[in-house]
């Protein structure tokens, strides 16, 4: 069974519209309770976090009474990043862990997240069954074994100090001047207390969330707002989180940034100089840039791509047995520390890299030279599928035979959006203009 509800990150969508209503979320709610405690778990515990979306209280509220009317305990953490809700999943002893967030995403959608009692998201055929439970009438628990509800007021510190403990001992950031952009969103917090009792000298970017204004002209899908926090404050590094905390950008002094693929370069080559790095292997996505897997087979090391999606990548790294991974975006798997990407640990082990080598960011930013890379997206309307359409299909095989040899494409629904992505690598760099402009042309008009 294909899945209709379920995405590459959970539930996705417009809030208020479907399948982002009240309604929905309590049928996920009761379906996912029912999955539980029928899966034989005795605790029936569930946390539920969220971001800092004003419809995060109707979603929050819609889950619960679906849970509690399965039986289960709810346990509510308020605005907490999604790693958060990992790392609680498992030290709080839950069955079930839920996030209320559309991550990268404007204010106006949302999603839910359901993450297992190891603190993994959940697989894609456990979100099948939850879908066929949605379907049915739910189980619903005798009026003696309805569940309760509690507020966890101290969810973001118990989190915060677990954050510390990833940072190596004996370092501090004493003397750096870091700015922390967390996109008015659930790290608006737990970012900027972490780094400061960690010594660092804060300037915070995007905290002030009301329930809007997250993602916002802030936040790691729009860097420039930290990067001129950064060059007109003097600072030594930014970090630009998304708005659920799972993703992470770097800025060096001069405000230019460093993706995914330059941490990852990084975090692999230090820890493959330490004996840490798991089969000396890296995992990332397709969208990757080809500089990352020559600066890993520089090394002696090995890039395992993945499908889109940092679910995929962790999927990958638990059955090979790796310890890094990730994707361009800024998702930094680290599973060593974490479950899911951590956008704030992630950024906490480049300060560590500055803290030992004393070298600046700008220097640690660029472990490689990117190959010419060009992603562009295109809107549809739902229910349309352009990538079928015989013209489409026409050009995208002509441009293909076109660059073999020189480079590649890469072309792919969203998991999140409707939105057809449109990505090409070539080191020249004309070819790879009129690649992907040709190839976006013919999905605007078949559009």
């Amino acid at each position: 069974m294909s899945r209709k509800l379920f995405g590459t990150d959970g539930v996705r969508g417009t809030a208020n519209s479907y399948p982002m209503t009240a309604e929905m979320a309590l049928k996920l709610g009761a379906a996912a309770g029912e999955f539980f405690r029928r899966a034989g778990a005795t605790a029936h515990r569930v946390v539920i976090g969220k971001d800092t979306r004003l419809s995060g209280y109707m979603l929050e509220n819609a889950l619960t009474a679906g849970l509690t009317s399965t039986g289960m305990n709810v346990l509510l953490l308020g605005p907490v990043p999604t790693p958060a809700v990992g790392f609680l999943t498992r030290s709080m002893r839950a069955d079930l862990g839920v996030m209320i967030s559309a991550s990268h995403n404007p204010h106006h959608d949302n999603g839910i997240k359901f993450f297992g009692p190891d603190g993994f998201k959940l697989s894609d055929a456990a979100e099948v069954e939850i879908e066929t439970m949605v379907e049915a009438d739910p189980n619903l628990a005798l009026p003696e074994n309805i569940g309760r509800a509690k507020r966890i007021d101290d969810a973001v510190g118990r989190y915060q100090e677990f954050v510390k403990t990833t940072f190596p001992g004996g370092l501090r950031l004493d003397g750096l001047k870091v700015v922390i952009d967390c996109a008015n969103g659930a790290a608006y917090k737990a970012a900027p207390e972490v780094l400061w009792e960690l010594g660092a000298e804060v300037i915070p970017v995007g905290v002030s969330p009301n329930g809007k204004n997250i993602n916002q002209r802030c936040g790691s899908t729009y860097t420039q707002t930290a990067a001129e926090a950064v060059v007109a404050h003097g600072a030594h590094v930014g970090i630009s989180l998304d708005g659920d905390a799972d993703r992470v950008m770097i800025l060096d002094e001069m405000g230019r940034v460093a993706d995914g693929d330059q941490i990852m370069a990084l975090l692999a080559g230090r820890w493959a100089d330490e004996g840490r790095l798991q089969g000396g292997t890296l995992v990332a996505t397709v969208m990757s840039n080809l500089g990352l897997e020559r600066f890993m087979t520089g090394r002696g090391l090995r890039l395992e791509r993945t499908s889109v999606g940092d679910r995929y990548v962790v999927e990958a790294m638990r059955r090979g047995g790796f310890n890094l991974g990730g994707e361009q975006s800024g998702h930094i798997v680290m599973t060593d520390y974490a479950t899911t990407g951590d956008g704030l640990i992630a950024g906490l082990q480049f300060l560590a890299e500055m803290a030992r080598s004393g070298l600046p960011a700008s220097r640690l930013c660029q472990q490689f030279e990117t190959v010419p890379q060009m992603l562009k997206n295109v809107r549809y309307a739902p229910g349309l599928e352009p990538l079928k359409a015989e013209k489409v299909r026409a050009v995208i095989a002509a441009k293909e035979a076109e660059i073999k040899g020189k480079g590649r494409i890469l072309i792919r629904k969203s998991g999140t959006e409707p939105l057809i992505r449109v990505m090409a690598e070539c080191e020249d760099e004309a070819m790879l203009r009129d690649v992907v402009d040709e190839i976006v042309g013919a999905v605007q008009a078949a559009v």
